[in-house]
């Protein structure tokens, strides 16, 4: 199998695999017992939690465990709108943000809060002009994705961030880093935002778990789930341990490389896409400027064949995003792409254990069998 699909999920690299065996066959005590088999959990959880810290250029005690992405964006919003009150309802985000942002917003419109949808260039890029333009003095949240799911694009996060402080000091600025994390290189310390969200399962860590990075700069922020008071009261709930710690494990091993597979992958990138250019019906959508993501179109070969075509031959590629099943990709609506190649349009991923020859092989199936079946 060649797998092309890293930004829907990627394998569980075996310190990942090794960590989560050990916690559910060793390390398996609940870690807010106070006895030594407990204790040595809260111990390991101490580690975890230190681990996905210095990944993501953070202070321990400012990353808060989630079941992933989906859940710290929520969190992140919601939190603020509830953070806020009555005071000001005014939010900015991007029409291109993944659905667990979009469908939060729209909950929030229904309560009253008025949102304002940025829209991208032709190559999905959000602009600093953009953000300056909408930003109003009862903004209370801005939420831009750092890199997006489909095209790979790359927002300026650091000016949207310190432009959002500037004009509007009281506001909250959110990231959706869940394509960012250990794939562009950042440090939650120097970016600006006030809350991250990263997820384990697209840093080749299991399912079930992920993040939210709350800034000291946010000395109180409002708890998401009530209970026991497990994540410094924030968000109660037994610890989901071997998801965690096998989170923390695959950080752990991704970060000292960082620099390396980041060269790795958009290496194997650019050659693939200069080898993909000199294919005559196929068009590539989109900026990719981050070093995974590749959006590409056969216009007048639906998706579906597309990818069945590809499957025949044991590579797995993406409609698009993982979570918009059945749905004409919003993002590639909002860049004004046209509609026949939105109805041929599918994405390729990379992670850092794609080969070159995999991607050959890809070039190869696409002008041999997926080309010529276009209308």
């Amino acid at each position: 199998m060649i797998y092309l699909d890293n930004s829907a999920t990627t394998k569980p690299c075996p310190e990942a695999v090794n960590a989560m065996t050990h916690a559910l066959t060793e390390n398996w005590a609940n870690p807010s017992a106070l006895y030594s088999f407990g204790i040595e959990a809260a111990h390991s959880l101490r580690t975890a939690r230190t681990q996905v810290a210095n990944a993501l250029g953070a202070e321990h005690d400012r990353i808060f465990f989630t079941s992933g992405g989906t859940e710290a964006d929520n969190w992140a919003i919601l939190g603020t709108a509830k953070r806020f009150g009555k005071k000001n309802k005014h939010i900015i985000t991007t029409a291109i943000e993944h659905h667990a942002i979009l469908h939060t917003m729209k909950d929030l419109e229904s309560q009253g809060f008025e949102v304002t949808y940025l829209q991208p260039d032709s190559l999905g890029r959000v602009t600093l002009d953009a953000l300056k333009a909408a930003l109003r003095n009862d903004t209370i949240l801005v939420s831009i994705m750092m890199v997006n799911n489909e095209t790979g694009a790359v927002m300026p996060i650091s000016q949207m961030a310190k432009l959002t402080h500037k004009r509007c000091p009281d506001a909250i600025f959110h990231t959706d880093a869940v394509q960012g994390f250990l794939k562009v290189p950042f440090s939650a310390k120097t970016l600006g935002a006030d809350l991250i969200s990263v997820s384990s399962h697209k840093v080749h860590g299991p399912k079930g778990a992920g993040a939210l990075y709350i800034s000291p700069r946010l000395n109180s922020f409002p708890a998401l789930l009530l209970g026991g008071g497990q994540e410094s009261g924030l968000r109660s709930g037994t610890e989901a341990t071997p998801a965690i710690f096998g989170f923390a494990a695959a950080c752990a091993t991704l970060y000292p490389t960082l620099k390396e597979d980041i060269q790795h992958e958009r290496q194997l990138l650019e050659d693939t896409i200069t080898k993909l250019s000199a294919l005559q019906g196929l068009q590539i959508n989109g900026a990719h400027d981050a070093p995974h993501i590749l959006s590409l179109s056969i216009p007048g070969l639906p998706t579906q064949n597309t990818i069945n075509i590809l499957q025949d031959h044991g590579i797995c590629v993406s409609a698009g995003s993982a979570c918009a099943k059945g749905h004409r990709s919003h993002v590639l609506e909002a860049m004004g792409v046209a509609p026949e190649a939105i109805d041929g349009s599918f994405r390729i991923s990379l992670s850092r254990e794609t080969t070159a020859q995999e991607l050959d092989k890809l070039v190869d199936v696409l002008r041999e069998e997926a080309l010529p079946r276009a209308r």
